[in-house]
């Protein structure tokens, strides 16, 4: 493993991009060490009611939801390397927390002070990626990307070591290898990331200025919507597979691992291509067509041999993951082109509001409009997603429109600044 004082200096001569990558992927692990095995420490070691653990969840992420916007102005008006830095610190000292609790309450505190943090880090983050986009910024966001995605999957493996052994040494090493995660990424960006100064804001701006923007709110909303896809796959099919069809019990484990090297592989290729607002409706539009066609083959499973449903489940993942990639490389796209740089956090925080938020509701949608009509809920959620898609194009155009009239180009967005020396 690379030490951290020789993962800051090989980041420092790399640069702000390779420098945020590094942070980025070494927080990934962590988070994927801690995601896969959080919910069976919760229950299985500390004894909570799963359904207490829930309740517990859903309220951090609820609170989590208030702190997008604010932590976006402070990133603006402070420089989004501080932000982040402290948001960090925060998480990992949350995180050491939790090998502590032994109540609910307790548990529901440091989970809601967690997710309070990576709402921030999120906006800071946002603010942090917009600003080190050099003159590449899609290529650097697909880079970027990618890794974190497979930052996630490396950590996944290293959980199943520790899922597999069952004991509470095991666990509260992985929650303590994700804290330690928050504090190398920390020192990376601290050593690597230069301190952004906040850029100048015109007299008219304010600290709700992105609730006014009618474009970039049906963007949220749009993404957010979209964002069901992804608990698809996660949530959704899996329970498919188990209740309805015949396919052995590793058909799961392949859809994961299809998904997430589909994502790897094909993400930078991709995302590299889609940098305009205009190329991210176009994206979004393929994304959804991709989805019209993955979501009827996830539901044919349940009506082939047994031996075929994992064959045809690999097949509706791969073209899943495929419409997955153009989504991501549609969202950056018009989620950083369409925001004013003196206000990347702000814009940043409202566009996590909007996808965590879509996140929470989804897996009551999911479960109560798809399992509970069967093919036709499946069927539905294809042409679901075939819509929004179709949306992405005119979206796009109709934010280019008002940012021209507004003086700010999102074909040719200016720099995002200098760093502060």
């Amino acid at each position: 493993m690379i030490g951290k004082s020789t993962a800051s200096g090989w980041a420092a001569r790399g640069g702000p991009q390779r420098a945020l990558i590094l942070a980025s992927f070494v927080s990934r692990v962590g988070n994927g060490l801690f995601n896969t095995a959080s919910v069976l420490y919760f229950t299985l070691v500390v004894q909570l009611p799963a359904t207490r653990v829930g309740v517990g969840l859903t309220i951090a992420g609820l609170v989590s939801l208030l702190a997008g916007v604010p932590a976006g102005n402070l990133a603006d008006r402070y420089g989004p390397r501080t932000v982040w830095l402290w948001a960090l610190a925060v998480q990992a000292a949350t995180m050491a927390g939790f090998v502590l609790i032994d109540d609910w309450a307790t548990f529901t505190f440091v989970a809601t002070l967690d997710r309070l943090a990576a709402t921030a880090a999120g906006a800071a983050g946002g603010a942090l990626i917009a600003r080190a986009g050099g003159e590449r910024p899609a290529a650097f966001r697909a880079k970027l990307r990618t890794f974190v995605n497979l930052g996630v999957v490396l950590g996944t493996l290293g959980a199943a070591v520790a899922v597999a052994a069952g004991t509470r040494q095991a666990y509260t090493a992985l929650i303590l290898a994700n804290a330690a995660s928050f504090a190398c990424a920390g020192l990376i960006a601290l050593g690597g990331l230069p301190n952004y100064r906040p850029l100048p804001r015109p007299e008219e701006h304010h600290r709700a200025a992105v609730l006014s923007d009618r474009p970039f709110v049906s963007f949220v909303a749009l993404y957010g919507a979209m964002g069901l896809q992804y608990q698809t796959v996660s949530l959704l099919l899996p329970i498919w597979l188990s209740a309805h069809t015949d396919a052995p019990r590793w058909t799961v484990a392949a859809v994961y691992a299809v998904n997430s090297g589909v994502c790897v592989l094909l993400q930078s290729r991709i995302g590299s291509r889609v940098e305009t607002p205009r190329q991210g409706g176009r994206a979004f539009r393929l994304a959804g067509l991709c989805f019209l066609v993955s979501c009827p083959l996830m539901a044919l499973t349940a009506d082939v041999p047994v031996w075929t449903a994992p064959v045809l489940a690999v097949l509706a993942v791969a073209v899943h993951s495929l419409g997955e990639v153009w989504e991501s490389s549609g969202g950056y796209a018009l989620g950083f082109g369409l925001a004013p740089d003196h206000a990347q956090g702000q814009y940043q925080g409202f566009w996590g509001v909007g996808f965590n938020a879509g996140q929470a509701l989804a897996p009551v949608v999911l479960t109560t409009a798809v399992l509970g009509l069967g093919h036709a809920g499946w069927l539905l959620l294809g042409a679901f997603f075939a819509a929004l898609g179709a949306a992405g194009p005119p979206l796009a155009a109709w934010a280019e429109r008002t940012r021209r009239h507004s003086g700010h180009d999102t074909a040719h967005p200016t720099p995002a600044g200098s760093p502060a020396p």
